[in-house]
């Protein structure tokens, strides 16, 4: 196993939008792979037509390209072990379910719907605390077991609808090693034989997966803590298949909690408390009323996916070391799987938070300016990109978000209408209003290269010393008076930005509305 090449899957169901923890899923695979000098694959399990959604394909490839996790092989980009996607590969596993059945470790099933609802309630008015198809409840089933052998022959020719089952030993350990929780050993009578084949012809995920891995060569199955109760299911049928030596490391993954720790992370969660549990919006339908529906993304809330991905990272993983911020590649050098925890890690929304401040910030004004141009442009506000530039770059220590840049910006374009009234009430006062005026008037009329922040401070502390006052007791007058608010980036730097000639004009507004 060692000298194994290493491949890998994230294999999603096209079942609505990829929830975050698919995307840690997905994510943790890609950093084993490439840390590796592995493959990484994206496999389409969709064997469960009544449940496809239209779009969820697309979805699933474009969440994915967002937060920079690249496929070498995938159902869009092709590869040696195509197609890609279980639907298209529906022939080859019916040659595998009979190969079970002609070896004793499956058999046919003609109960029908009304036969398993009596055999249910029959097992729960005798308590039973599981009711389930198994090696024991089997045998008062109609089942290629019980029937004679001529019938179950009539059956299959007359058309009779049937599943396949697998035969699941009534008295046996099921043990695996898992990377992340140690040896795993789970007793056969707490196993029920799972249908493989459904009567429509289709596998089920539990036959199809094991398929698929096994030649598509999957070397490491890394998946969420909710297949665990999957995994001696699929053990056997490695072992059932001639596969045990082959069979994949399986490494189960901690589940994600509410950021109460009281449960899954779930899409009403997200609702409940106002942050995404999807990377990107996903539009879809309310089942019960049919209305459209809406939930939200990280990216369309303004999170960069560098700062999504270090997030996502963290949740389940650590370095050993204090570092928090590491970028895709330096999280590729650092993964392992033996840093994964098998605690469920609790969703720190303010942490993601977090995190996107700080790689906001981090961007040069270059990259950051193209945020606010664009708001810019959609509201008809003409701007070029060296003010721009100048404007995010006193902006960005004081925003969380992209979008912040506009909403916080919006009075280097627009002179304020209303001025903060806690600023107005506690510093406003006759004299003050005159040291604003005498600060307009020393104001050079038009911009100039040489009235920087540092030369407007000087004229304004001139100014104030010729007024007999401190500068502190009209700083908070000036910064309302020219944007309204009573905080802000560096306030000289702000006045360089809009202009001396625009500063003094809202200087002289601002005394004649305030008095």
């Amino acid at each position: 196993m060692s000298n194994r090449p290493v491949r890998v899957r994230f294999a999603p169901s096209p079942t609505g939008p990829l929830h975050i923890g698919g995307v840690r899923t997905a994510l943790y695979n890609y950093l084993l792979a490439r840390k590796l000098g592995g493959t990484m694959i994206l496999r389409i399990e969709d064997t469960d037509q009544n449940r496809f959604v239209p779009g969820a394909e697309d979805y699933i490839r474009e969440s994915l390209e967002w937060v920079g996790i690249e496929l070498d092989e995938s159902p869009w980009k092709g590869g040696p072990h195509a197609p890609y996607r279980q639907s298209e590969r529906k022939p080859m596993y019916r040659e595998y379910a009979d190969q079970l059945i002609r070896d004793g470790y499956a058999y046919y099933a003609f109960d029908t719907p009304e036969e398993l609802d009596v055999m249910r309630e029959r097992l729960q008015a005798a308590k039973v605390p599981n009711p389930q198809y198994n090696s024991i409840t089997r045998a008062q089933m109609r089942n290629s077991l019980t029937l004679p052998e001529d019938e179950v022959k009539q059956l299959l020719e007359s058309g009779a609808p049937y599943v396949i089952r697998l035969k699941v030993p009534r008295k046996e350990e099921v043990r695996f090693q898992d990377m992340i929780r140690g040896w795993v050993v789970v007793h056969s009578s707490a196993i029920d034989d799972k249908v493989l084949m459904k009567s429509d012809g289709m596998p089920t995920y539990h036959l199809a997966n094991i398929v698929d891995d096994h030649l598509m060569d999957i070397s490491h199955v890394i998946r969420g803590e909710e297949w665990l109760p999957s995994a001696p299911l699929h053990v056997l049928l490695y072992r059932y298949l001639g596969w045990e030596k082959t069979m994949p490391q399986f490494a189960h993954l901690p589940l994600l909690l509410k950021p109460d720790g009281t449960g899954k992370l779930s899409k009403r969660d997200g609702d409940r408390l106002g942050f995404p549990v999807f990377a990107l919006e996903w539009r879809g339908t309310d089942a019960e009323t049919g209305e459209p529906t809406l939930s939200k993304g990280y990216r369309e809330e303004g999170y960069l996916p560098e700062a999504l991905v270090n997030f996502l990272a963290f949740l389940g993983w650590n370095p050993g070391t204090a570092q928090e911020i590491f970028s895709m590649q330096e999280l590729i050098e650092a993964f392992s799987i033996e840093r994964v925890s098998k605690s469920p890690a609790k969703f720190d929304q303010a942490k993601v938070k977090w995190f996107n401040e700080h790689y906001l910030r981090a961007k040069s004004d270059a990259k950051l300016a193209p945020y606010l141009l664009q708001a810019l442009a959609e509201h008809d506000i003409a701007c070029d990109r060296a003010k721009a530039e100048q404007i995010v770059g006193v902006m960005k220590e004081r925003v969380s978000f992209p979008h912040d840049f506009w909403q916080e910006a919006k009075y280097f374009f627009d002179a304020p209408m209303e001025y903060d009234p806690a600023v107005v009430a506690k510093k406003w006062n006759p004299q003050v209003s005159a040291a604003l005026l005498a600060y307009a008037d020393a104001l050079p009329a038009n911009s100039e290269p040489s009235a920087n922040a540092e030369v407007l401070k000087a004229l304004f502390n001139q100014t104030m010393e010729a007024q007999a006052l401190k500068p502190g007791q009209v700083l908070q007058a000036l910064r309302v008076a020219v944007t309204g608010a009573a905080a802000g980036p560096d306030l000289f730097e702000t006045l360089a930005i809009l202009g001396s000639g625009e500063v003094a004009g809202r200087l002289r507004m601002a005394v004649e509305r305030l008095g």
